[in-house]
């Protein structure tokens, strides 16, 4: 392990004890206090480099601080930064055709957070149903699925099953209908109970907080045939799995095998009606997020409707342009795709050698989970990412028994199999 070139005086302790004093209590980390990213790699605060396994929850695909993302923020942060969209900048348009051509839609609308997406979404999609679709007013419905996450918002968790983002923050939102992930007949039920007042139907094409819940093959095609036979909005939430995460550009391209960046070709590609983006569109580097839409859909969207100060500021717009330029140039696609078979590949030998330990491995690309043979309720995953902190790796469990593991896209082979020897010693340990 190298030493960080940068430290500080104060301990790991020190700033833990500070955000423990001052900040609310509404996350649970683990105790690392990082100072330092690049690549594949952070430090923490006494120097002690690990592996980043989670990348900020898939947000920082293009590894830390890249090179070319960071000179973007730094230049454009230098001759403009805020103009709030009472007037043009020189930075939005380009942005915007930018996007539009590379994921192949007709507009966009930018937001900041993923959260802001989502609601964006769902806002875009109800007022669609009521104008284009036809819904009679305040009668409009959206169709979830159950284990979802999709944001904090007060809205989103109202049509949450996790008892801890919901519990207690009610009255909550109507209009939405939840059915179990992955199920198609359900999804098919639902929308065929009363298909004149549903809008649309918000589907995450992997579940990644629930667990990397991988869906059939077919199920995404699905939902696209089952939205368009009733005229309903299909929305891909790919705020965590796209922009490379799964091996190909968009979850929804499915297991594309052409060479280069993923050309959404039509056996594999399922085309959702409006797409959220998020975190790796700026490479975790500033906050922005995009709804992406064709006109028909988009221009129900009038002046005043809907935005945000922050929304397509230059610096966001000069930064996901970078952001997604890595992904392209450097073939970040190839690579998740690649490297994700041999994660798995090493974590399967794992599970079948360990199986009074180890469950099951599943994901797609490098987006991952490893299941711990526990109940949620138990203490083992959360010690087992403790235990690969001491060792130099930094994971974080989900649900309790599962663990989930995304590197930054940028890794090696050699760095992704020292990874897993890593994983592979803790095993071990725990087996003793």
């Amino acid at each position: 392990m190298q030493s960080s070139p940068t430290t500080t005086a104060a301990t790991a302790a020190d700033f833990i004890a500070l955000e423990d004093r001052y900040g609310a209590h509404n996350y649970h980390p683990l105790p690392v206090v990082l100072s330092e990213g690049r690549g594949c790699y952070v430090w923490d605060v006494e120097g002690k480099q690990y592996f980043d396994f989670l990348s900020a929850y898939s947000a920082v695909n293009q590894g830390h601080c890249h090179p070319r993302i960071i000179d973007a923020l730094v230049r454009q942060s230098q001759q403009l930064t805020l103009t709030s969209r009472a007037f043009y900048n020189d930075q939005l348009g380009p942005y915007e055709q930018y996007l539009c051509e590379y994921f192949g839609f007709g507009k966009v609308l930018a937001m900041n957070t993923g959260a802001e997406g989502v609601e964006t979404a769902i806002k875009l999609c109800r007022k669609w149903g009521y104008e284009k679709k036809g819904i009679p007013t305040n009668q409009a419905r959206i169709i979830v699925c159950g284990q979802n996450f999709h944001g904090r918002t007060t809205t989103i968790i109202s049509f949450s099953s996790d008892p801890g983002a919901k519990g207690n923050f009610g009255p909550y939102t109507p209009g939405f209908v939840s059915v179990p992930y992955a199920d198609l007949p359900a999804l098919q039920a639902a929308l065929a109970d009363d298909p004149a007042t549903i809008a649309g139907v918000l589907v995450e094409p992997i579940q990644g907080e629930a667990g990397v819940f991988v869906p059939a093959d077919d199920y995404l095609r699905g939902v696209a045939e089952a939205c368009r036979k009733h005229n309903v909005l299909f929305i891909a939430d790919e705020i965590q799995t796209g922009v490379a995460r799964t091996g190909a550009l968009l979850r929804v391209c499915g297991d594309c095998s052409c060479e280069k960046q993923c050309e959404r070709q039509p056996q594999t590609y399922v085309r959702p009606d409006i797409l959220i983006l998020g975190k790796a569109l700026s490479g975790g580097t500033y906050p922005v997020s995009a709804v992406l839409a064709d006109d028909h859909i988009m221009e129900v969207i009038k002046p005043g409707q809907h935005g945000s100060t922050f929304g397509g500021n230059p610096v966001a717009c000069a930064v996901a342009r970078a952001a997604l330029e890595v992904v392209k140039d450097e073939g970040l696609i190839q690579n998740a795709r690649h490297l994700g078979h041999i994660f798995r590949a090493k974590m399967q030998e794992l599970v079948d050698a360990h199986p009074q330990l180890l469950t099951l491995v599943r994901g797609k690309g490098l987006l991952n989970a490893l299941v711990i043979n526990d109940s949620p309720e138990s203490k083992t995953a959360w010690n087992f990412c403790l235990a690969l902190a001491e060792n130099g790796l930094l994971a974080k469990p989900t649900h309790g028994n599962i663990i989930r593991f995304a590197p930054p896209l940028v890794i090696t082979e050699r760095q992704l199999l020292e990874a897993c020897a890593i994983i592979a010693g803790v095993v071990e340990r725990f087996e003793r």
